[in-house]
């Protein structure tokens, strides 16, 4: 698994490697929300099911699992008994379950909505908890070359010598030249313990490096001053358990500031909980986020004066991969006149899924809900537009020029300055 940045490396981080855009509810029971309905009733499974059964079996369970509780009730217009009349008499191995789930869920025409075999649901559930085995670094796509973007200082790519700016040509043998993120991704992926061999271009000169995969703590809030005045936060996922924990704690050593700017770029999303939480933090009331479930019930939830611990002025960084729970978050903000985005246009997810232990060690992401801003908007393949659309290029990225930052700073002090 490749790890989340330390230092954001603007625009072109097409997607953070950490997760798909995934959003994942679950409990987090530290902080008081108000709602109509408990938040146990909408959090998510991720304990592995060490149950063998048949493949007939797990087809059997997946099939009620996406009936009982996917959130349109129409199946995308189709009779769901179908799937069951036409495999449940055929499936005689593991390949065949698969094959059988994978079709159905295909057929709900939701790429949010997938099947995962034991190995990808564990290492979701180890991404979860925060154990991830990797070599350390963030990529990016630039003109079709894979760019080391960030390499985090101790782990296996740094003691190996990979540095920020080098460029992969091929991940054991494999040409990654012009191949998605997301491809590449897969590459480097693996089980701790395992090597893999990096060929490497640094500037005119080409290289091999064979590095070993990790356990490494995954770290989701980076913090600092920018200013004596004015704090900085970056959250680079939602999907760690310690997000919350690990937010406000920066936010607390960060009391003292006059301002802040919250960092949601590149941020594909995660727990549901935890943006809910962080909302809080900084909203003594109003509605953060409204979810629809099945058959539209409407479930609200709302901001109480309790929870909010920072009530100076916000701004928040956000752009086209600003996905899922990075939404709810800004959109809360926004909507409740808390703060000013500043950025591109967010990816546009809206759409909430459930994890679903299976037998077999198996596990399925369901869709089971959407969601509308606080001002009642759908978002979902739409995005978040900011109030300020501020935009930076090819050069901004070599010259580590972060225009959007730059911006957002000097908003700020303009506020300061009215304010004190």
């Amino acid at each position: 698994m490749i790890e989340k940045v330390n230092k954001y490396k603007l625009k072109h981080f097409l997607m953070l490697i950490l997760s798909v855009v995934i959003l994942f509810l679950i409990s987090y029971h530290d902080v008081k929300i108000k709602q109509n309905q408990r938040i146990n009733d909408i959090s998510g499974v991720n304990v592995i099911n060490e149950k063998e059964v048949s493949p007939k079996a797990l087809f059997l369970e997946s099939w009620q699992v996406i009936k009982s509780n996917y959130y349109s009730s129409d199946m995308n217009e189709q009779n769901w008994a179908k799937w069951k009349r036409r495999y449940a008499h055929k499936i005689k191995t593991k390949e065949d379950a698969y094959v059988a789930i994978n079709t159905m869920l295909a057929s709900l025409n939701d790429s949010y909505s997938k099947f995962m075999e034991p190995e990808e649901f564990s290492e979701q559930n180890n991404a979860i908890n925060s154990k991830l085995y990797g070599i350390g670094i963030n990529i990016a796509s630039i003109s079709g070359k894979i760019y080391i973007a960030n390499v985090i200082e101790n782990a296996p790519a740094y003691n190996q010598g990979i540095r920020i700016g080098d460029i992969i040509l091929k991940v054991n043998g494999v040409d990654v030249s012009g191949q998605s993120i997301y491809f590449v991704a897969q590459l480097i992926r693996g089980g701790a313990s395992e090597s893999l061999v990096l060929d490497i271009l640094r500037g005119n000169e080409k290289f091999q490096k064979v590095v070993k995969r990790e356990e490494i703590k995954v770290k989701t809030i980076d913090y600092k001053k920018i200013t004596d005045d004015i704090g900085y936060i970056r959250i680079s996922s939602f999907i760690g358990l310690d997000t919350p924990k690990e937010f406000i704690i920066a936010l607390n050593r960060l009391q003292d500031t006059k301002g802040l700017i919250l960092d949601l770029r590149g941020n594909s999303g995660g727990l549901f909980q935890n943006a809910i939480v962080i909302s809080n933090l900084f909203m003594k009331e109003g509605t953060i986020v409204n979810v629809i479930a099945r058959q539209g019930k409407m479930n609200n939830y709302s901001a109480t004066d309790e929870g909010c611990i920072y009530d100076n002025p916000l701004v928040v960084l956000v752009d086209g991969t600003s996905a899922s729970a990075s939404e709810i978050l800004s959109s809360a903000l926004q909507d409740n006149k808390r703060a000013v985005l500043i950025g591109t246009k967010t990816y546009g997810k809206g759409l909430v899924q459930k994890v679903f232990s299976l037998p077999n060690k198996s596990g399925i992401n369901l869709t089971i809900a959407r969601y509308l801003t606080p001002d009642g908007e759908d978002i979902n393949e739409k995005g978040i537009t900011p109030d300020y659309n501020i935009m930076f290029n090819h050069s901004d990225f070599m010259n580590n020029v972060d225009t959007q930052l730059v911006y957002a700073k000097k908003y700020l002090e303009r506020e300061l300055e009215k304010n004190y």
